[in-house]
């Protein structure tokens, strides 16, 4: 990943050995490490950049962290991958933000930052991040990130920000808790001492005390105004060069430019002018580009820095360099006048066949794309075996596309695809995507059929089983992601994972588990060997899903764990399926807290993400758990939010579930009317068959329960119970327990909890009567211990006179005792020592006591005393 980086980004620039020494900002400069971020804030050439290198290079033993940014790392990708490298060098730095910057698709830019942040939270010793020209960065995404940063910035970071303004960061809070440190440019200007010294030690000039004076006052301190007087005082008296000082610095920086380039031979004019196309240069890349051999750019660089011509050099051996940036703008501005279009496209194909040649690769197609050469720039974006656009170059690829022409398109059909995986992969799936592989397929009809047809047509069948998935529509991904295996290159690794993803979603859906899980575990090798972690995340989340949906909860909590593992602390936001996986799986074993608090973590985390239906997933879940606590108002208030949000993007599969949690609440609230107009609308056998029982009606709840053809493997517990409380209720109480006991034996092995107590007092009574069966009795007793005393048919064993009625002779109060101890679990032996009574007098009471309740052992006596209220729930 980080092979394409331009590592002169990277690089502390070197001191300068004539730099003037400013120890009233180097003294504020050391205190600085006592906040959290340090701020240089000034206009260009007020020596910003030149300052802090001065202070970083006196500091010992602190690793230092340089970034140097420009316009191209408003892009999030770009801006994290640099960043993720500047961190590299770091003792104990974690990796969690390279793994997620190979994911194919874009992430956000706060998802990044949370990763940055587990990376460096584990370094243990202080060190300084700096970010240098930060007011080139133009994105409010990486804003609001670094806002993240210093809200949970590690105590060992310290961070510095160069720009020319102020950046979209929340300033005010850090000033009032004294966690920012500032200089502005009142303080960055010479003082009449400091110009002094520059004019002595920096430019060679000795002049007198009143010129200094003059010039510090007309510059107000502006060290660029210092320098560009300095080059004119080469060939000018003092008092000319005072005189041009008659407007702002733009009017002056304009007037002293151009007399320093005229000072210039003409091959260094030429030079200067012709190398302004780079933002970064070295000698070679200068040769390339001027491709002159007159010129030497060795010794060309050689004599700016000599003197002092505006080059910054970016490495410690000076071999790369690039113009100050004020000089830059106006060396561009005057190569645009000069040339033709023709030329600089001429200069920037060169720079860009440099840059190739050297793999680096993203610098190649930016120069190729500023030549306008569709041509290099769309081979480049294909890459060899890997696009660039899979290499966390998304962002810049789209831009490009979207200037294109409609005529470089039907000239290239190769674009088109091109321009929809870019789409794809960049999460904008509710475009034009379709129009665009169907004007792709169009173009292609008309080229000659070879290998690499054929693998524009299977990549075209990979984006349409992408889109497939944002609807759940199976038989689309079913149908593309074969086509696309077939026609796709076997070296086209990261479509075929893909493509492999998409089959085993589209089986996971269908309910054709088997299938599923293989195409998983293929997706999830092909990911380890190509180290895509979130193919493998998500293929990893849909098989702890089926787990879940086959019952093997502790298996499918494992998974979903492993996923939460792999993405770190705090997660990324592709962990919510893990999340809301564990949500669910801890509402089953009724622990609600634990639930709860997963599913809003899974909210938090799908909120950061476009287009996923998982806020919908997360928000049934939650009203689930308020429903289960009693609160069926915030219950409602949910599902409406989670009904927005579905039919806001369209998430239409996720309605019926909705609805039958909403009409579940209805009839929590004893709301008939509401549930019985909501279930006209729906075809939901379930519901249909819960409000008939709730309605009083069995009869019509078994025949809608009956025309159910086909139960998938997910219903078939909720069908199961049903039947179980309907046939009780017309008195058909041996198939009842037949069904109930199916039901516990498809429900034990995952410890199921929370489909049996949501069904109410009705299912608690049926359950009494497995248990006294000695059916699954361990788990029976545990689900009757998760009724509330509200739900279970029991009262106190003190308040007996109901269950007293329903027995011809009631238990005695010595024999009340006798079973509570039972139901305890004692022996005989120890009842008989707890009472203080004979062996054989206990014997009697449990005698008496079976008799009475009309039972032959211990387990049936307690769970008969349970049913009638004679025992308190467990």
């Amino acid at each position: 990943m980080f092979e394409t980086l331009l590592q002169t980004k990277l690089y502390l620039p070197p001191a300068r050995p004539d730099w003037v020494a400013r120890p009233r900002l180097l003294d504020r400069l050391a205190r600085s490490p006592l906040t959290r971020l340090s701020l240089i804030s000034a206009p260009a050439g007020y020596g910003k950049t030149t300052l802090v290198t001065a202070w970083l290079r006196q500091l010992d033993g602190i690793p230092i962290c340089w970034l140097s940014l420009d316009e191209d790392d408003g892009d999030p990708s770009q801006f994290f991958r640099y960043l993720a490298a500047a961190i590299r060098p770091l003792p104990h730095a974690q990796t969690n933000l390279p793994q997620l910057l190979q994911a194919q698709q874009a992430m956000p830019a706060k998802a990044l930052m949370a990763a940055f942040v587990q990376d460096v939270t584990a370094v243990p010793d202080p060190f300084i991040l700096v970010l240098d020209d930060y007011h080139l960065v133009d994105s409010p995404e990486i804003d609001a990130a670094l806002t993240f940063l210093l809200a949970h910035q590690p105590p060992q970071l310290h961070l510095v920000i160069t720009t020319r303004e102020d950046p979209n960061l929340p300033l005010p809070r850090l000033r009032v808790r004294s966690q920012l440190t500032e200089l502005r440019a009142a303080d960055l200007r010479f003082t009449p001492d400091e110009a002094a010294a520059f004019f002595r030690q920096t430019m060679g000039l000795t002049l007198p005390a009143e010129a200094i004076t003059a010039l510090e006052q007309r510059t107000e301190g502006w060290v660029a105004g210092l320098q560009l007087s300095a080059l004119a005082l080469q060939n000018q008296d003092v008092a000319s060069v005072i005189e041009s000082f008659g407007g702002g610095h733009h009017f002056v920086l304009d007037y002293l430019v151009a007399e320093a380039l005229q000072q210039q031979p003409a091959h260094v004019q030429i030079f200067l002018r012709e190398t302004a196309v780079l933002d970064r240069f070295c000698a070679p890349l200068c040769d390339a580009v001027l491709a002159d051999s007159a010129i030497s750019s060795h010794d060309v660089l050689a004599h700016l820095a000599r003197a002092n011509l505006f080059l910054v050099p970016l490495d410690g051996e000076r071999r790369w360099y690039r113009y100050h940036h004020l000089f830059a703008d106006l060396l561009r501005q005057r190569l645009q006048t000069a040339q033709d279009e023709a030329h600089l496209a001429q200069l920037h194909q060169r720079a860009s066949r440099w840059f190739e040649a050297n793999n680096l690769l993203l610098e190649a197609f930016r120069h190729a794309a500023a030549a306008n050469d569709v041509a290099l720039a769309a081979r480049l974006v294909e890459g060899d075996g890997l696009p660039l656009y899979f290499r966390g170059e998304a962002t810049p690829v789209r831009r490009w596309l979207e200037s294109l022409p409609d005529a470089e398109y039907r000239a290239r059909p190769a674009l088109w695809v091109t321009y929809a995986s870019v789409l794809t992969l960049t999460g904008r799936l509710h475009g034009n995507i379709e129009e665009i592989l169907q004007a792709a397929e169009t173009a292609l009809q008309a080229v000659t059929p070879d290998d690499k047809t054929a693998d524009l047509l299977g990549q075209i069948a990979a984006n349409r089983a992408m889109l497939g998935v944002v609807k759940n529509e199976v038989d689309k991904i079913i149908t593309q992601s074969r086509l696309a295996l077939e026609w796709l290159h076997p070296h086209n690794a990261p479509m075929r994972t893909t493509a492999t993803w998409t089959l085993g979603y589209a089986y996971q859906v269908q309910g054709n588990w088997a299938a599923a899980l293989e195409a998983y575990a293929e997706t999830i090798t092909q990911s380890q060997k190509s180290g895509n972690i979130m193919t493998e995340i998500a293929a990893t989340t849909c098989m702890g899903q089926i787990q879940e949906a086959e019952n093997q909860l502790q298996q499918a909590a494992e998974t979903f764990q492993h996923i939460l593992q792999l993405m770190g602390d705090p997660p990324w936001p592709a962990a919510c399926e893990a999340c809301v996986g564990l949500g669910r799986i801890h509402y089953q074993w009724n622990e609600l807290a634990r639930a709860e608090q997963y599913g809003q973590q899974g909210l938090a985390l799908a909120r950061q993400l476009e287009n996923v239906d998982t806020p919908a997933a997360c928000g049934l879940l939650l009203a689930r758990v308020k429903l289960a606590q009693g609160d069926a108002s915030a219950a409602l208030a949910l599902l409406v939010e989670a009904e927005q949000f579905v039919q806001q993007h369209h998430f239409d599969h996720w309605v019926g579930e909705i609805t039958a949690v909403r009409l579940q609440t209805y009839l929590h609230q004893g709301d008939f009317t509401a549930a019985a107009q909501l279930a006209e609308n729906h075809d939901l056998p379930l519901s249909w068959a819960r409000l008939h029982l709730a309605q009083g009606n069995p009869a019509a709840a078994l025949e809608v329960l009956a025309s159910v053809r086909r139960v998938a493997p997910e219903d078939r517990l909720p069908v199961l119970l049903q039947q179980a409380l309907a046939v009780a209720e017309v008195g058909q109480g041996e198939t009842a327990v037949t069904h109930l006991q199916e039901a516990l034996t498809l429900a034990q092995p995952g410890g199921l909890i929370r489909p049996f107590v949501d069904e109410g007092p009705a299912l608690a009574r049926l359950l009494y009567e497995a248990l006294s069966r000695g059916i699954y009795p361990a788990y029976v007793n545990q689900l009757l211990a998760a009724f509330t005393a509200t739900d279970a048919p029991s009262t106190p064993a003190s308040q007996t006179s109901a269950a007293d009625a329903e027995l011809l002779d009631p238990l005695s109060d010595r024999e009340l005792e006798v079973l509570q101890l039972i139901a305890e679990g004692l022996t005989n032996q120890e009842v008989a020592n707890r009472l203080y009574l004979s062996l054989h007098t206990v014997k009697v009471h449990a005698r008496n006591i079976f008799s009475k309740l009309g039972v032959k052992n211990r387990t049936q006596a307690v769970a008969k005393g349970r049913a009638l209220g004679l025992l308190p729930p467990i």
